[in-house]
């Protein structure tokens, strides 16, 4: 219910404008959207982890915004260092107008990090864009194929879909719980996780490399058995979080030898994202409060 509740608050523009405009919130967004991203990069590459950065916005109403979001991402590419990703929704690239014009917006952003040494992740987001996420991503990979995706746990047919991407040599997967809501998929944290150690499994024990992105310490054990199993090392996967979450714990992964990549999102539309990481995680609420009162 909790979960049902933030994500509506998420697409509620009262509650946008109340939230955004709080000296309080304002804080904490600090602590979780880089305000200088190319700081933030640094200082996370100086630590020796990786990082994938993610320009915040979604669902643009025109061709011309779609546009605008491919030169932000041009304009960041050019300044990211080699090795580092690049996350996409293709609801910022005009997903929701033509599925043609976000494969061909997504396919120029490819071409300019591919030139840089630099990959991209599509990210998941409504369970309506699905079907389309993965025809672009499928598409894509003809040209380029280190292009990668996302997999959201909470969907009823992720194990099916990581089963079938696992077969592909060298596909790069995110496996994520996810942040959204869907007619049929599963709801309860138990159901989600058991849903993602299945697919865990399938991606550990297939062709590709999969990015374990998850702050839970019952699933990073879980990916480092399997790692072990299937006789992959260090190169073989990483652990992804998120900037501002758990530092400390992506430090000592990365000091044990781990791959790890920092999600570093960026940009001033910030509130649905927020709102989703409250919901994707409904015990963040405690972690988020604790840092209103910390302010540091």
């Amino acid at each position: 219910m909790l979960r049902q509740v933030l994500l509506a608050v998420s697409r509620s523009d009262r509650a946008r404008r109340v939230v955004s405009t709080s000296p309080l919130t304002r804080d904490v967004v600090k602590r979780y959207v880089a305000g200088d991203v190319e700081g933030a990069v640094a200082e996370l590459t100086d630590r020796r982890l990786l990082v994938t950065v993610d320009h915040l916005g979604e669902e643009v109403s025109d061709r011309a915004q779609a546009e605008g979001a491919v030169e932000d991402y041009l304009q960041i590419i050019g300044r990211l260092p080699a090795g580092a990703d690049v996350s996409v929704k293709l609801t910022a690239l005009g997903l929701r107008l033509s599925e043609q014009l976000a494969l061909d917006n997504a396919a120029s952003i490819c071409e300019a990090a591919t030139a840089r040494g630099l990959t991209l992740t599509l990210d998941a987001e409504e369970h309506d864009t699905i079907a389309g996420l993965h025809s672009v991503h499928a598409t894509l990979r003809k040209e380029h194929p280190d292009v990668g995706v996302v997999v959201q746990s909470y969907l009823r047919d992720s194990v099916e879909r990581c089963i079938r991407l696992a077969e592909l040599d060298d596909v790069r997967v995110r496996l994520c719980k996810g942040a959204y809501t869907a007619p049929g998929a599963h709801k309860s944290s138990g159901e989600i996780d058991r849903a993602y150690v299945r697919c865990l499994k399938a991606l550990m024990a297939g062709n590709g490399y999969p990015m374990v992105a998850t702050h839970d310490p019952r699933l990073i054990e879980i990916a480092s058995a399997l790692a072990v199993i299937n006789g992959r090392d260090a190169t073989g996967f990483e652990y992804q979080m998120l900037y501002g979450v758990r530092p400390a714990e992506q430090e000592r992964l990365a000091e044990q030898g781990a791959q790890v990549r920092v999600y570093v999102p960026y940009g001033s539309d910030w509130y649905a994202y927020l709102m989703r990481r409250l919901a994707e995680r409904p015990a963040n609420l405690a972690f988020f409060a604790r840092s209103l009162v910390s302010r540091g």
